[in-house]
């Protein structure tokens, strides 16, 4: 099979570096073969300092370091490639761009978050169904060595507790930024079924505890330490096991051998809705720090 051409829309963050030394460089060690970057759409968003400041920068590396063909518009990119990565920092673009990509009907990987707010999510989701477009999101941590395959075959999880790194920026949602690292791998082993969320906020650390259906409850703990590990346990109906993710491979080498298969297949390794929920868990927690911290239910 020929490789891929890739294209990538929103160069504003160290993830279009970090995602290109994988795909495009054969002698780089943690490799993924089977597609490369070729042409990309730099965005940027003036909403979020993160975005305005870098995205000239990266663009830059883009284009003179690693020759990626630089466009005009989001459309200039989608006629010359076979599958986007949308990798825009301000999550509250994705709706937007995603608009403009599903008229294509090629496969979208959404780097995260998917959306900053449920109903933009959805919303998503919503156009992915209806004009047939292989939509998948993710954060890296899910697929993170150290952390991945901790539940046995035939286990039930009843409970799950994941920990890392919560930054927080003055001018974006405030658990979408980081939370959706922790949050991602709680549902990796809770699934679907949130009901309420709750959040405690303090300088140093942010605590999310989610209510399933079922009353099974689930956490996120956010850190603002100088430590930046991810990690989890996990409590079943057979043993409790915990694990930190690792730096070796890249967690970003084993998400885009995720996405490599999604983007030549069409099937997504996640359920679009679970991932809906996540944001639908964000939303709810934020809606508790603003009602401080009272539950929630999740929206929907």
């Amino acid at each position: 099979m020929d490789d891929l051409r890739i294209g990538m829309v929103g160069l504003d963050t160290s993830h279009c570096e970090a995602f290109v030394n994988v795909l495009n460089y054969e002698d780089r060690p943690h490799f993924v073969p089977g597609g490369k970057i070729v042409a990309a759409y730099p965005g940027g968003s003036e909403l979020c300092a993160v975005s305005r400041d870098r995205v000239g920068k990266f663009t830059e590396a883009m284009r003179d370091k690693h020759g990626v063909a630089i466009c005009d518009s989001i459309q200039e990119v989608v006629d010359q490639v076979d599958a986007v990565s949308l990798n825009s920092a301000d999550g509250r673009q994705h709706l937007e761009q995603f608009e403009i990509l599903a008229e294509y009907g090629k496969p979208v990987f959404v780097d995260k978050p998917l959306a900053c707010s449920f109903e933009e999510a959805r919303r998503m989701a919503d156009i992915a169904a209806d004009r047939g477009v292989p939509l998948m999101s993710a954060s890296s941590i899910r697929f993170s060595s150290g952390v991945i395959g901790l539940v046995g075959e035939g286990e039930k999880v009843g409970s799950c507790e994941a920990f890392g790194a919560m930054y927080i920026l003055d001018d974006y949602p405030t658990y979408f930024w980081y939370g959706v690292h922790g949050a991602d791998l709680l549902f990796s082993y809770m699934g679907r079924g949130c009901s309420t969320a709750r959040a405690v906020h303090q300088e140093e650390m942010d605590l999310l505890v989610g209510v399933w259906d079922d009353g099974r409850i689930g956490t996120v703990r956010g850190l603002r330490f100088s430590q930046h590990q991810f990690g989890c346990c996990v409590f079943t109906d057979k043993s409790t096991a915990h694990g930190v993710a690792s730096s070796e491979p890249p967690g970003y080498s084993l998400l885009l051998e995720q996405v490599m298969r999604f983007f030549q297949t069409g099937v997504s390794p996640i359920d679009i809705g679970e991932t809906v929920e996540i944001m639908a868990f964000l939303d709810a927690a934020e809606a508790s720090l603003a009602k401080g911290g009272e539950a929630v239910e999740l929206p929907g």
